[in-house]
């Protein structure tokens, strides 16, 4: 999971995440990651078209919007 935020904070490219938010709901959000630290990860989220903080023990999936054929 880390590799793949790690690799978006690199490249810019974007990520999609199933998040559980404060008020209990499961999210899937597609983000672009601007900044980790240890407990949050700085991200632009589409769907909320803002600058969003995501707590990384609340992301439960990672996966990369852009798959390679094969």
């Amino acid at each position: 999971m880390i590799k793949l935020l790690n690799h978006s904070l690199q490249t810019r490219e974007k990520i999609k995440i199933i998040y559980y938010s404060n008020d209990k709901k499961f999210t899937q959000r597609t983000i672009k990651v601007i900044k980790i630290n240890d407990s949050n990860v700085l991200a632009y989220c589409y769907m909320k078209h803002s600058v969003r903080v995501f707590k990384l023990d609340n992301i439960l999936a990672v996966e990369s919007v852009y798959r390679k054929p094969g």
